[in-house]
């Protein structure tokens, strides 16, 4: 079952929370510091002993990488970097749809059975609502049936009215 919620996605009881990280894992705005805030100092801890890729880079745009939920409700944090909108034609429509695939796949892995995404790439990454939005839906319906709860969470009033737009949609 898909669902959209209004609210705190730090505050949500589910098996996971996914945070729109950056490559670093490190902490920022939006709804990444707001994760790190609430989850606690050992978050970035975890995040810290997470090997880099490559110099300053833990987690490559469009993967993800999962660390305990710490002080959070939710047992684990998935962190998934989104793309940079740079007009469409740099692959962001991939890779955002790249980011709930990873996401999904990290969760069953470690039996998740409920989880909740932020809108992606959505906030300073300046994706267009609208497309993220159809992405998002797209990309969580193909994995419904895998698990119990799956928790589209808009925190204004836009993103829930893009989100309910595309959600109303036929599959």
């Amino acid at each position: 079952m898909i669902g959209i919620v209004r609210g705190d996605i730090t505050t949500l009881d589910v098996d996971a929370i996914v945070n729109a990280a950056n490559e670093r894992m490190l902490g920022g705005g939006g709804v990444d510091g707001a994760i790190h805030r609430a989850a606690g100092r050992a978050l970035y801890e975890a995040c810290l002993a997470i090997p880099e890729v490559r110099p300053g880079v833990r987690c490559p745009t469009g993967q993800s990488r999962i660390t305990p939920g710490f002080n959070l409700a939710a047992r684990h944090v998935i962190h998934t970097v989104g793309p940079v909108w740079r007009g469409g034609d740099h692959g962001e429509p991939e890779l955002l749809a790249s980011c709930y695939r990873t996401a999904l796949a990290l969760a069953r892995q470690h039996q998740a059975r409920s989880i909740a995404f932020p809108a992606i790439s959505c906030g300073v990454y300046g994706y267009p609502l609208d497309e993220a939005a159809a992405i998002a839906v797209r990309e969580t319906r193909a994995c419904e049936h895998a698990f119990d709860r799956i928790s589209l969470v808009a925190f204004d009033p836009d993103v829930h009215e893009a989100l309910t737009t595309c959600l109303s949609r036929p599959s």
